[in-house]
């Protein structure tokens, strides 16, 4: 009775997880809108979708049956998460105009699906026991999903030296924040280390951006306002500039 009431609350757990997972992975669509509006990356960093999609490779082959049985749903999100990084990175390169960076993204993308196939093929090939697969797998799981909770922390420096959270996404922040609480609480029905670890520790770090962005979220609008007054001043100097050029009177030469 115990265990299937555990085995209920695992899975409620599990689904809400989900949905909180696809908000994160969708949280990102403002800053692309923004980056397809004005046609260029600007300094927003691939890092945390370049992070994000091995990490979600990684989940889907440990939530495989013949690695980790029962693990339905962390193969459906993690493999809508897979699609969705694929189409980020796909318009970061797009919009990105710096073609040593463009290079850069692509490459790593092509070590990260290398990396997936040869730890797939030696998982399957060595271990021989659904329990050796799933902690070879989960040990490597943990290592990248911190990994993908800790690629802002470039971005946060950023923030910390610009006094500006503008290019650290809220959105992403606090839908990292709520998977991480979210997938947290499920490693605990029953307790799975290999997920309780570094959501645990996600939660952390998306608790730390989101005390930053509430730190840095004025300057941010005064650094923004400054910048347009600036741009105004500069078009209306133009303009009065162009203007007088123009004017006949003003460049006609005495007889």
């Amino acid at each position: 009775m115990v265990s299937h009431l555990v085995t209920t609350i695992r899975n409620v757990v599990g689904i809400t997880g989900n949905v909180i997972s696809l908000f994160l992975f969708l949280s990102p669509v403002p800053t692309f809108i923004r980056i397809w509006k004005k046609g260029s990356v600007e300094q927003f960093s691939p890092a945390p979708y370049l992070a994000t999609l091995i990490n979600c490779m990684v989940w889907v082959v440990y939530g495989l049956p013949m690695v980790h049985p029962n693990s339905t749903l962390v193969v459906t999100i993690n493999g809508t998460g897979t699609a969705i990084e694929i189409v980020y990175l796909t318009l970061f390169l797009i919009y990105c105009h710096d073609k040593k960076k463009r290079v850069k993204v692509m490459l790593i993308v092509l070590v990260e699906i290398i990396f997936i196939a040869g730890v797939t093929a030696l998982v399957l090939i060595i271990a021989h026991t659904t329990q050796r697969r799933s902690m070879v797998v989960g040990i490597i799981a943990i290592l990248f999903n911190i990994t993908m909770y800790a690629a802002p922390l470039s971005v946060m420096k950023l923030v910390i030296t610009t006094k500006s959270v503008e290019y650290m996404p809220f959105f992403l922040s606090l839908a990292s924040f709520a998977n991480g609480v979210a997938w947290t609480a499920y490693a605990f029905l029953p307790f799975d280390p290999f997920i309780a670890v570094p959501n645990g520790l996600g939660t952390l770090f998306s608790l730390a951006q989101l005390l930053l962005y509430a730190t840095y979220y004025k300057s941010t609008k005064r650094i923004i306002a400054a910048r347009q007054e600036a741009k105004m001043e500069m078009h209306l100097s133009e303009v009065v500039v162009n203007g007088d050029n123009k004017d006949p009177k003003k460049n006609s030469t005495a007889p």
